[in-house]
């Protein structure tokens, strides 16, 4: 057994997910070599060292933000190169996940996942008569981190009354107006962490209505910063278009879709809403640079527009 292997093993060994027989041999690598030795202790110093530390839950946008990329990522990488090593090369699994136990926790995290997902199809349907109706006033807010999915968002015609279908370990549904606490919070969760486009495009719409509300601007912002779906981004820059003067940090996301998004249509929005503020010197200078440089000849000509009407500098 050579150093560098133990050495590369020498933390799965630590956290004990070594293979019996790796684990043995390892131990009596260790007991002829002082340099591996001395790596073992300076590693479970480190572990001890960790160990103390106190865990940071991760923040709301970084959960967000994360779920989003994971959906992104999922419908954009093709499946067929898994399910080959995984179907004519199963060896090569098992060694990989004795032998990473980064790869086992994930794995078991879908396992878990997978046995709520089977008991959520056989537990008996909700959504009928005897759906359960939760009252905003007499309950409690809800943990976001028992909330597994939105399944609809939707809005009483010609009132201010909201019906949202959730998900914990079954459908549960919500009523109220968009005042209510619960409301807001279920429309802020839909509207970051949805994988349905039409349902975040219904929060998001909704919760345009209440821009001043506390987190909403900030879910509107990490919507057209971040959501995958134009629409949804549409949605969102057209609730921030009121605060593009008072709030940098609206500009600031605004001039980044400008320069940015993908989609011409944002990207018109963006430059009207940016009109307002167009002397300042930041908005000034993406102007000049898209009237020279953008490939959209819309884009190109509107910033020059926008441009001719400002006073030269001197």
């Amino acid at each position: 057994m050579k150093c560098e292997w133990v050495q590369e093993n020498i933390v799965l060994y630590v956290y004990n997910e070594l293979a019996d027989d790796a684990r043995y041999e390892l131990e009596q690598h260790l007991g002829r070599c002082p340099e591996c030795a001395a790596e073992l202790k300076a590693t479970r110093a480190f572990q001890a060292t960790v160990s103390n530390r106190q865990v940071q839950e991760p923040s709301p946008n970084l959960m967000a933000s994360s779920r989003m990329r994971l959906q992104e990522a999922l419908e954009t990488t093709p499946q067929g190169g898994f399910w080959n090593r995984l179907t004519f090369d199963p060896a090569s699994w098992l060694r990989q996940i004795s032998f990473s136990p980064a790869l086992a926790a994930v794995i078991f995290i879908i396992g878990v996942a997978a046995g709520i997902g089977a008991m959520y199809k056989m537990m008996p349907s909700n959504t009928g008569p005897d759906a359960k109706i939760v009252e905003p006033i007499t309950q409690p807010a809800i943990a976001e981190s028992s909330i597994t999915g939105i399944g609809s968002v939707v809005q009483e015609p010609g009132s201010n009354q909201v019906r949202i279908k959730y998900f914990t370990s079954k459908t549960e549904e919500a009523q109220g107006s968009l005042n209510d606490q619960r409301i807001q919070q279920l429309l802020l969760f839909a509207a970051r962490n949805n994988y349905n486009s039409g349902v975040r495009m219904d929060s998001v719409d909704l919760l345009t209505q209440k821009p001043d509300q506390k987190g909403v601007r900030e879910a509107l912002i990490y919507a057209l910063r971040y959501d995958t779906n134009p629409g949804v981004r549409l949605k969102a820059i057209e609730g921030l278009g009121a605060f593009v003067k008072d709030d940098v940090r609206v500009r600031d996301v605004v001039l980044q879709a400008l320069m940015t998004d993908n989609n011409q249509g944002v990207r018109t929005q963006a430059l009207l809403l940016l009109e307002p503020v167009k002397a300042d010197g930041t908005v000034r200078a993406a102007l000049q640079h898209l009237a020279e440089t953008d490939q959209n000849q819309y884009i190109r000509s509107q910033a020059r527009t926008v441009l001719a009407q400002l006073p030269e500098i001197d």
